[in-house]
């Protein structure tokens, strides 16, 4: 089912999500809902905080970022062998992460029509379990680490914009009031406040 997406300003996004166990209610009814989701909106991740469940869970998909760039881009973006991720994680915890940093723009589902430079790691060491409840510890680089970031950090209650140099985020300020007065335009369901 494709689930309307949360915007800017709705206190969800802003919340510490809790803990996901086998036996939450429909958890994998909602990682099925969460995939067609983020299809539904041209996304490459989606976290469940974003769909007005609170709960530490996300869906990243850089495959179909790698597959869309050129092999030049793709040198740049990716790491030698990284063809792109499309993978669940279930109370994901990052570990580790390289000192080596990178700039590239982000955009989030819950901010459509903007984007901006975010700084992050480069590398990131990963623990989380699959849709299965197995438990992974895994390394990405470059643009499936930034996907896993961006979305790990919904998990914790931040938004790529708290990132933000305070200039540019000052910047920013009229536009996000613009989505949080509902005067945006989705190609996909969004609920505001």
């Amino acid at each position: 089912m494709n689930l309307p997406i949360i915007a800017y300003g709705n206190s969800v996004l802003r919340q510490k999500c809790s803990i996901v166990t086998e036996n939450s209610p429909k958890v994998q009814q909602l990682i099925q809902d969460m995939w067609e989701t983020m299809e539904n909106a041209n996304g490459c991740g989606l976290s469940c905080s974003q769909v007005g469940k609170p709960l530490q869970l996300f869906v990243a998909d850089s495959r179909i970022v790698y597959q869309n760039m050129d092999t030049e881009d793709r040198l740049l973006y990716f790491g030698k062998d990284d063809k792109g991720i499309r993978e669940t994680f279930i109370n994901a915890r990052i570990i580790g992460t390289s000192e080596e940093t990178w700039e590239d723009y982000e955009g989030c589902l819950s901010i459509p029509g903007l984007s901006q430079k975010v700084e992050r790691p480069w590398e990131i060491t990963i623990e989380y379990l699959d849709q299965d409840f197995i438990k992974h510890t895994k390394t990405f680089t470059g643009q499936t680490a930034r996907i896993v970031q961006h979305e790990y950090d919904h998990t914790l209650g931040i938004l790529y914009t708290d990132r933000l140099k305070p200039l540019t985020k000052k910047m920013m300020e009229s536009k996000l009031k613009k989505i949080i007065n509902r005067n945006v335009t989705a190609g996909y369901p969004m609920k505001f406040l």
